[in-house]
């Protein structure tokens, strides 16, 4: 008996110390924008500059080299294709080589070796950032190509989000899959069961989480999450989600500081959420893909300073938040032009220098219809098993092979 006992406890510290332990869940966020400077600005706007987010508390950390195939700067399709392939693609591919061959992505693996798999955004479900996961295309602008896609392919268990407008509702009814519509719907789903579940909660993109009326009914990033994980985890092999936090890049690409840092807190609230859920046996990494805009909070707010305290003019009348490029600007080059209603009324001068739009109160240096993705590292943190490698300086395709190591 003693000889029994002594073999189990040195079987079990084997097992513990020896023998490599993958992951029960693998959860990757991906903050579209997400820059070292875009956390310090949510940072303060959230609690002042002693303020903690969840993200801080990430054990590693690392600047993510974010280029395509073929430019400096990628767009959301090839940001996203890196990361759900490890492959470096042209700007405009989805998750295909330079050929038009189909590239795995970490998904499909995944459901190949037996775990059930989900994707969460709070954009629509056939935006590129959130369709790299589980579809090949050399255009990614095929909404309901896309759609399609995910319907008749079954590499994804569950998938939340928008884009309802894009989806054939007859098809999904052919294809045995549920379809909860609201917050109240999706609570409705008790346990993992067939068939397969997309929630459709908004025609395109979820409303930002400021528009109280639009998305009284809606679930959040993190209600999504949270359902996520409570579905996924039933299966013993594991699980692995993807989710993407597309709203906070619609409110930089228009010039919306205070939303774009709402909307990035709403990331940070997802991040806490898939922590509480998901236990201690869950690997986590949080990602940027595209750095957006020049958003920048300047000039001298005081330490405890947040809130509206760091929106609008400072007491000089200097705008706390400005851009670099964005609807928001009063010069062009080139070919775009100042909208004519942009420029009809002006308000006092920012501390001497030209005057700017009375609305624009973060203006943009320069006028472009959108705000520009900029040449700027983006951030990767990890959390859990295998992430240990995701410090200094790391390239984009990294973000795969991590999880792919965890599989």
């Amino acid at each position: 008996m003693i000889c029994l006992v002594a073999f189990v406890g040195l079987g079990v510290l084997y097992f513990q110390n020896w023998v490599v332990q993958k992951p029960f869940g693998i959860i990757l966020f991906v903050g579209e924008g997400l820059t070292s400077q875009r956390i310090v600005a949510a940072r303060v706007y959230d609690g002042g500059s002693d303020g903690r987010l969840e993200i801080d508390s990430f054990t590693f950390s690392a600047r993510l080299k974010n280029y395509s195939a073929d430019f400096a700067v990628p767009d959301s399709s090839a940001a996203a294709t890196a990361l759900a392939t490890g492959t470096k693609v042209k700007n405009g591919a989805l998750s295909v080589d330079q050929t038009g061959g189909a590239l795995r992505t970490i998904l499909e693996i995944a459901h190949d070796e037996g775990r059930t798999t989900g994707i969460i955004s709070d954009g629509a479900l056939v935006n590129p950032t959130i369709a790299a996961f589980y579809a090949h295309a050399s255009n990614a602008k095929q909404p309901r190509e896309l759609a399609n896609a995910l319907i008749e392919r079954e590499s994804v268990d569950i998938a939340f989000g928008g884009g309802s407008s894009s989806f054939d509702k007859e098809k999904l009814k052919q294809a045995n899959i549920r379809t909860p519509k609201n917050l109240a719907e999706l609570e409705e789903i008790s346990g993992w069961q067939r068939p397969r579940v997309i929630g459709l909660f908004a025609e395109n993109d979820l409303p930002f989480s400021d528009e109280l009326t639009a998305r009284a009914e809606k679930p959040s990033l993190a209600d999504m999450v949270r359902r996520a994980i409570e579905l996924l985890q039933v299966n013993r092999h594991g699980y692995i989600l993807m989710v993407d936090a597309h709203l906070m890049a619609s409110a930089a690409w228009q010039n919306q500081g205070e939303r774009t840092l709402r909307e990035t807190l709403e990331l940070d609230h997802a991040i806490r959420t898939a922590r509480e859920f998901g236990g201690a046996n869950v690997a986590i990494v949080v990602c940027g893909d595209v750095a957006i805009g020049g958003m920048n909070v300047n000039g001298f707010p005081f330490r405890y300073d947040h809130g509206v305290a760091i929106l609008g003019l400072n007491s000089a009348g200097q705008p706390w938040i400005t851009w670099a490029t964005g609807p928001h600007g009063t010069k062009s080059y080139g070919a775009a032009n100042v909208p004519n209603n942009t420029s009809a009324t002006a308000a006092p001068s920012f501390g001497g220098q030209n005057e700017q739009p009375a609305e624009n109160l973060e203006p943009a240096a320069l006028y472009t219809k959108s705000a520009l993705p900029t040449v700027d590292d983006v951030v990767v943190f990890g959390s859990g098993p295998g992430t240990d490698v995701l410090q200094g300086v790391v390239d984009s395709t990294v973000v795969f092979n991590v999880l792919r190591s965890e599989l």
